[in-house]
């Protein structure tokens, strides 16, 4: 076979000089592969190892024709299937040419075979995207005009709310008002029935008026903190008067001394408590503090009306604020407010109703604006000219090796996690398009993955190719935190040629 392609059989004839592809000089034909290099570029011995930068060509009848570098040339080696290139360094080389060829035909016929079976799968994908897109469109649609109305219910509620608050808001704080009100009567009077107990343990004399000698059985009340209640100490608390009445005790003296005050009679436990029914009476008066005084003539019927309303006293302070149902605490239990009455509880019931109804449908309209702004950004990613990469969306595809199990989640996020469990790292997110301006939709993106210490965030490219199945074919890591993966889809897959009627062998 002639030692030069085919393609530059038109510079080799016989019959004609031979000017050096170069085009630096013109030679007489004989001197082409005459094994001397007279062409700088090495043209005229295509066949031959004279010339350092030349290329023998390899015919390889029955598979490729290509160029070896001369210096290969009767090196021993067989290089060319054909076993030219050993024409005479005495190697013993068999001709593999035909079953190179045969091999390759193989290849190239399964090859399109895939390429044929892999279109006709993305023409399905094509229609399936169209009717998708179509179906989202129509969806979308429905929820922009259900989401009109849905926020024409929400103001209405909105409305039906507002007006529901207000009565329950004024009577709820009518409740609250008069429970304080209520609260603060009832501490004066426990106030004032604590008074009356503490005058007349001070009054240990029992003649109506507390002296200073009478304060200074009570050394607690030093405003020193001295340990001892002076003289003159005394005659202060009592606001520089020798004595003090009931009257004047209340006014100017109990309120210096109530927090610091001990009372000389300790407390009965609640075992020591007699079960005694209560009665409804009103609490004492400062006229009736006298009654606690009595005549000599008068004796222990007084003393007995004396412990009758001290009883009532008592029975004062249980009582529950008349506001509302009965409250089920005791004064053990802490002031607690009462339950509010029918008509209060009413407002408050529709006012609660009115919300509920309100959060119901600002739920249900947040849930058509998720799914709104869901298909809308479905809608806008770029799947290709026929949307035929649609399909890969929401969906996630693993490749299991022996260290990692690696997962891609199209036009989202790629991650890699060890077989051997710990948590899952981000190798990148977004999923743009990043193949070169003739095929754009031959490799995507992903970037800003999880850092690598000391290093750039993690990012990965994913070059797709045709075949009939969807898979992720494999994960390397050629560069430092920089991933790469084989992917195969029917959706990369071209239009093929269309079939030779009369087939010929080409090798």
């Amino acid at each position: 076979p002639p030692p030069f392609s085919s393609a530059d059989r038109h510079f080799y004839e016989e019959a004609k000089p031979f000017t050096c592809l170069d085009g630096s000089r013109t030679i007489a034909f004989d001197r082409v592969n005459d094994d001397y290099c007279d062409c700088k570029d090495g043209s005229d011995e295509p066949g031959t190892s004279a010339c350092p930068n030349g290329n023998f060509h390899c015919s390889n009848a029955g598979y490729r024709e290509h160029f070896i570098p001369s210096s290969r040339v009767n090196d021993g080696i067989c290089d060319c299937c054909d076993t030219t290139d050993e024409y005479n360094s005495g190697a013993v080389c068999e001709n593999t040419c035909r079953e190179m060829g045969r091999r390759e035909k193989e290849s190239l016929q399964k090859m399109a075979e895939v390429t044929r079976e892999g279109f006709l799968l993305k023409q399905q994908l094509i229609d399936e995207a169209k009717k998708g897109q179509e179906e989202k469109q129509r969806k979308l649609g429905e929820l922009q005009d259900s989401r009109a109305g849905r926020e024409e219910q929400v103001e209405s509620l909105r409305s039906v709310k507002e007006a529901a608050e207000l009565p329950e808001k004024e009577a709820k704080e009518q409740h609250l008002k008069a429970w304080e009100e209520q609260k603060a009567a009832l501490d004066r009077e426990k106030d004032k029935a604590r008074m009356v107990e503490v005058f007349l343990e001070l009054d240990d004399d029992a003649d109506g008026v507390i002296s200073a000698s009478e304060l200074q059985t009570h050394p607690e009340l030093d405003p020193d903190s001295d340990g001892t209640l002076s003289d003159t100490e005394a005659q202060e608390l009592l606001g520089g008067a020798g004595k003090v009445d009931t009257a004047a005790f209340q006014s100017s003296v109990w309120k210096n001394i109530k927090d610091k005050y001990h009372s000389e009679v300790q407390p009965p436990t609640p075992s020591s408590i007699p079960a005694e029914p209560l009665d409804t009476t009103d609490p004492p008066h400062d006229s009736d503090l006298d009654s606690h005084y009595p005549e000599e003539e008068e004796g222990g019927e007084e003393e007995d009306e004396e412990e009758d309303e001290e009883d009532d006293d008592r029975e004062d302070d249980d009582k529950s604020p008349p506001i509302g149902r009965p409250s089920d605490k005791t004064e053990d239990d802490g002031e607690a407010m009462p339950p509010y009455d029918d008509e209060t509880q009413a407002l408050i019931d529709a006012a609660q109703k009115a919300r509920s109804e309100f959060e119901d449908a600002e739920k249900a309209l947040r849930e058509v604006e998720d799914q709104i702004k869901s298909l809308e950004k479905e809608i806008s990613f770029d799947f290709g000219p026929s949307a035929e990469f649609s399909y890969l969306y929401s969906q996630c595809y693993e490749l299991t090796t022996n260290e990692y199990i690696y997962r891609l989640c199209p036009f989202n996020r790629v991650s890699q996690k060890s077989k051997f469990g710990g948590s899952e790292t981000n190798l990148g997110s977004g999923g743009s398009w990043f193949g070169p301006e003739d095929d754009k939709y031959s490799i995507m993106k992903y970037e800003h993955g999880t850092g690598c210490w000391q290093g750039p965030s993690r990012s990965t490219t994913v070059k797709l190719s045709c075949g009939k199945d969807t898979t992720v074919v494999s994960a390397t890591e050629p560069s430092r935190c920089e991933y790469l993966m084989e992917f195969t889809t029917p959706a990369i897959c071209k239009e093929p040629p269309p079939s030779d009627p009369s087939p010929h062998d080409e090798f």
